[in-house]
């Protein structure tokens, strides 16, 4: 349990928990509401305001219109959980090792990408006359943040397989990215392979069917995911390189 009133004013700084900015990332990528559906939207479109409103460069840049507050912030909640499974992997003497070695790989590496993407999403929904009306003007922010409420109502697949329907020349890489993730999910709805992953220890992983499997799919996933963010023939590469890499 928390209060939103966390979620909403500690953003970034020495108050930002982990905890804390775990709650407010997976809110907005990864919940549903239970109870008030109202009170949900409400604590929803108050963070989406806080990191909109607090981005100077949406309102007055000249280039790219994507919310960089927020988008560094899924970046930083991706990158910590990266050093988090090796801090983790260390307390816990390598036990569940393989198991979270493949979910940082696919779910955890998803919830990255599904965040910069839904970023990506407040430059590519609008046309460049849109863009250039709407973002001269931050007292248009509302419509802005309800916009980007309703790209969060979607899954994290959903919201990747959207943004993919809209480019047709990216079929190969959309069926890299979805046949793995499909496969992931295959072995840990399989209860003998998924506890065979949870037990399995990092020196027995080499020679092991069913984690080099699962090796395999990340693999895959991975070359989906460079496949479609660094797409030449679309606008997805300069976006990456400005807001993904730099």
């Amino acid at each position: 349990m928390v209060f939103s009133h966390d979620l909403i004013h500690e953003i970034g700084g020495e108050d930002d928990t982990n905890r804390n900015t775990t709650r407010r990332l997976l809110l907005l990528l990864e919940s549903r509401a239970v109870g008030r559906e109202d009170a949900y939207l409400r604590v929803v479109r108050s963070i989406l305001d806080r990191y909109l409103l607090e981005d100077r460069g949406l309102w007055k840049g000249s280039g790219h219109r994507i919310p960089r507050f927020l988008q560094n912030d899924f970046a930083r909640y991706w990158r910590t959980m990266a050093v988090d499974f090796a801090y983790k992997l260390r307390k816990r003497a390598g036990k569940g090792w393989a198991i979270r070695n493949i979910k940082l790989r696919m779910s955890r590496k998803l919830i990255y990408v599904s965040g910069l993407l839904a970023c990506y999403r407040c430059h590519l929904d609008y046309s460049p006359h849109e863009r250039k009306i709407i973002f001269a003007n931050p007292d248009r922010r509302k419509e802005v943040v309800e916009h980007m409420e309703s790209v969060f109502r979607a899954t994290p697949l959903d919201i990747v397989a959207g943004v993919l329907l809209g480019y047709e020349h990216l079929e190969a890489a959309a069926r890299k990215i979805f046949d793995s993730y499909n496969g992931f999910l295959g072995i840990l709805a399989d209860d003998e392979s998924r506890t065979h992953l949870e037990t399995l220890t990092e020196d027995q992983a080499d020679g092991d069917a069913i984690y080099q499997q699962a090796r395999k799919f990340s693999h895959e996933f991975r070359d989906g995911l460079l496949d479609f963010f660094f797409d030449s023939k679309s606008e997805l590469d300069s976006l990456t390189k400005n807001y993904g890499v730099f």
